[in-house]
């Protein structure tokens, strides 16, 4: 015999709802985001010849760009251009295909960060991806990204998709901006909002999220314009150096703290060290300037996503004009005094980085969030996307635990093919559970690295690959964020 169906004390079946529950609120926010990439990751064009001159979806246009004798010379800054007179090249869109440079290594593509975002906006509408010509001074394109970003704010405030969105907040207040930004681009918003011809954008912003900007500088910007200073090198090489020594981009960013190492004492580079080590004396004078007008404005609500576990260069000596850089650094008290020893030697330290960007360049303050990521992946990594998820949606986000507990991934940036080099994993020494793979990023080449233990309490693979072209290099293990870096086989004809 069918049971009666049970009633509740209510007189309603157990399944039954008292009322209809409406659906869930989107988690979305009513700010409009402006997405700013790193140097290197806008992709460039010159309206004049219809001519890409970075960026081409192409691998084999990568490999005659870095090994052909004439294949940048298009982006080599012109006396007007260094004069002021800014328009020849255009900045179309954020960099759509991965990209290489030497000692930069892998230039990856913003498609999974503005994804990320746009999973967290009311409207498409909301986001503004800001490309910009970044062989240009850090000030001149933040002044573009000045007026860009006011008037993007007061478009989307006009959006139907911005009035719906605050009836789902707490407070429906008015959308203001929120700045994404990786690598120089973060010198770019700090600028913006600082010293740009908008005093009013700073009161306009809700936040700013870096990931990897060196607010310091990085020791690496000596070491591409001192590249070939008394020794042979690849053309790839010397093709960056004759590029990077007249943009002023790259003078903004060499490192201002404490870094030139002359034994007992470690100071800041001066303009006349900049022009030793192969760089320009005035744009080192300009950036100085900039740097000092910038530095006592604070940014935001900010909250920087930061690289760590990484072997980084840190600091350097300069002897005879050539540059060694050293994965270490020096610390000063609060009174500016070096940290030293009993015997009066500075103290030196190793706090690793991004392998770009050391960890306390990329930290202007405490509020930080620490990821052992690569300097690219940092716009790119699963972890570091759901830092960003979190910041748009108004999440406190403390990052993991412990954060110095992550491998570290060293490769060259330039090989031959059919010529054998080294991966090294820093973080352990135990090949267990450590899977490394080199996949061609076009085409259907993958090799899996063997990993052995090395004396160095490291691991060690050595491989070779055989076609010229643009290799991704992973090391994924159990519970760690997988490690990714570009690399750029092919062969050069010299020196330049």
């Amino acid at each position: 015999m069918k049971q009666p169906v049970q009633s509740n004390t209510a007189g309603r079946s157990p399944g039954e709802q008292p009322f209809g529950l409406p659906g869930l609120s989107p988690n979305t926010t009513q700010d409009a985001v402006v997405v700013v990439p790193g140097i290197m990751g806008s992709e460039l064009y010159d309206p004049a010849t219809d001519t890409i001159l970075w960026g081409i979806a192409n691998p084999g246009w990568l490999g005659k760009a870095w090994t052909t004798r004439t294949g940048l010379k298009p982006l080599h800054l012109t006396e007007e251009e260094k004069a002021g007179q800014i328009g020849r090249v255009k900045a179309r869109r954020l960099l759509r295909t991965p990209a290489w440079s030497p000692f930069l290594r892998g230039i990856e593509p913003y498609h999974e960060l503005l994804a990320t975002v746009l999973r967290s906006v009311a409207h498409k509408d909301a986001v503004l991806p800001f490309a910009y010509d970044w062989r240009l001074p850090v000030a001149t394109n933040a002044h573009l990204l000045a007026d860009a970003a006011r008037r993007h704010l007061e478009k989307w405030r006009r959006h139907p998709a911005h009035t719906a969105a605050r009836a789902h907040r707490v407070d429906e207040r008015e959308g203001r901006l929120v700045f994404i930004a990786h690598s120089m681009g973060g010198l770019l918003t700090h600028a913006a909002l600082a010293l740009g011809p908008d005093r009013d954008l700073a009161g306009d912003t809700r936040g700013v999220m870096t990931l990897g900007t060196p607010f310091r500088g990085a020791v690496m910007a000596t070491v591409i314009l001192n590249t070939g200073q008394g020794a042979p090198l690849p053309l790839p090489h010397g093709k960056l150096k004759s590029l990077a020594s007249t943009m002023p981009g790259v003078h903004d960013l060499l490192p201002r703290f404490p870094c030139l190492d002359e034994g007992l004492n470690v100071r800041r580079l001066t303009p006349a060290d900049v022009a030793d080590l192969g760089g320009d004396k005035d744009l080192a004078v300009q950036s100085q300037a900039f740097h000092d007008k910038l530095r006592s404005h604070p940014l935001p609500a900010h909250r920087a996503v930061v690289g760590v576990s990484q072997p980084t260069l840190q600091s350097l000596t300069l002897r005879d004009g050539v540059v060694v850089g050293a994965e270490h650094c020096f610390r000063e008290h609060t009174d500016g005094e070096l940290l030293r020893d009993a015997h009066g030697i500075p103290r030196r330290f190793s706090v690793h980085g991004d392998g770009t960007v050391h960890k306390e360049s990329a930290a202007r303050s405490r509020t930080v969030i620490p990821y052992s990521l690569q300097h690219g992946a940092l716009a790119q990594g699963e972890a570091a996307m759901e830092a960003v998820t979190s910041f748009l949606e108004e999440d406190e986000h403390l990052g993991p635990d412990q954060a110095a507990s992550g491998l570290g991934l060293t490769v060259p940036d330039f090989v031959t093919p059919n010529d054998t080099w080294e991966i090294r994993v820093t973080g352990t020494d135990d090949p267990a559970g450590v899977i490394c793979t080199v996949a061609g990023v076009e085409g259907d080449f993958t090799k899996r690295a063997r990993l052995y233990a090395d004396e160095d309490n490291a691991l060690t693979a050595r491989i070779q690959v055989p076609d010229g072209g643009l290799y991704r290099v992973t090391v994924e293990a159990d519970s760690v964020t997988p490690l990714t870096q570009l690399v750029l086989a092919g062969s050069y004809d010299g020196e330049d």
